[in-house]
């Protein structure tokens, strides 16, 4: 039951990746800038949830 989630997860995060990969270029489809900004607000929504969660003893890396 895990790993067809996990697979999915994996399927995702690659194509996310190749959305953005494939928006830097100038010729890129609406879809897929659509897709990269999507991937790199949940990244950076990933990375703000990470920073809250620790405590304020722990250093910034």
């Amino acid at each position: 039951m895990i790993v067809p989630l996990l697979t999915g997860v994996l399927v995702l995060v690659l194509g996310g990746c190749a959305c953005v990969w494939r928006a830097a270029r100038a010729d890129a489809p609406r879809w897929v800038r659509a897709a990269a900004a999507a991937t790199l607000a949940a990244g950076e929504l990933a990375r703000r949830s990470h920073r809250d969660g620790r405590s304020p003893s722990q250093s910034d890396d």
